[in-house]
């Protein structure tokens, strides 16, 4: 079977995939997936998160390995994981056999008012960060969620479920920040990082401008799949989507990833 590496974006953990990777291995069932936390985040809250991507990459390389998972890896990554995936690809490229990137925006692909909507400035320093420091967690996970779906204010059992990972597995305002300043500094480079590569965009991203993806499609010449109701939180939105896209890239790759 193919091992796929998961990987989240900023100040979210492996439990924010809800029940997406259950519908990944239904929709492709040759998926061995293995869902890894970033250091900060998660079962990993307690540790310190870089603050460069380069080195959230060599962490999740040294877990895999400290467990005996060796590559070749197929990368499905999210926003700030997106970055990971591609830094891995680009520094490690016999250990990638693939890429699929959901919402990333990249220096220096995109402006910067395009990878962070300017209008949510604001909220996300006045609740998403000083949120953390005053603990009202129910309030910074209602902000984010309704900031990364299109269909947050409908998914009240989510919100319940954010709130409960937040509270029980914390990520606190330096790590926070560490991880802004990760996802603001790195830089994408000119060429695709390998030619098995997937992009998926959410045409309705409150957080990030889908321009993002379509900018990144153009410079790397690579396929762009985007659904137009979606938001940020791609797999939360339109989880079966993701995973249909995903099985037909793979049947249709003129070099498909192979189990070693």
């Amino acid at each position: 079977m193919a091992k796929w590496i998961f990987l989240r974006g900023l100040m979210r953990e492996t439990r924010h995939w809800g029940q997406f990777p259950d519908v990944f291995r239904a929709v492709v069932p040759e998926a061995d997936t293995i869902l890894l936390d970033l250091p900060g985040n998660g079962r990993l809250h307690d540790k310190r998160s870089p603050a460069r991507v380069e080195h959230m990459t060599d962490y999740c390389r040294r877990q895999l390995l400290s467990q005996d998972l060796l590559p070749p890896y197929n990368l499905f990554a999210l926003s700030l994981g997106a970055m990971v995936a591609t830094d891995w690809a680009t520094r490690y490229p016999e250990e990638v056999d693939g890429c699929v990137l959901l919402n990333t925006s990249l220096r220096p692909v995109s402006p910067f008012y395009h990878r962070l909507r300017p209008r949510n400035y604001p909220a996300l320093l006045a609740v998403g960060l000083l949120g953390i420091v005053n603990r009202n967690i129910a309030r910074q996970e209602r902000l984010l969620l309704r900031l990364t779906s299109s269909q947050g204010t409908e998914k009240t059992a989510v919100l319940e479920e954010w709130i409960g990972y937040q509270r029980d597995q914390p990520v606190t305002l330096g790590n926070a920040l560490r991880q802004l300043c990760a996802a603001a500094r790195y830089c994408a480079p000119r060429h695709a990082p390998l030619p098995h590569l997937l992009l998926l965009a959410g045409g309705s991203d409150r957080l990030i401008n889908p321009r993002c993806s379509q900018a990144l499609a153009r410079q790397w010449q690579a396929p762009l799949a985007t659904q137009a109701a979606a938001g940020h939180d791609l797999t939360l939105d339109a989880g079966r989507w993701v995973a249909e896209q995903v099985r037909d890239w793979l049947v249709m790759a003129p070099s498909p990833p192979v189990s070693h």
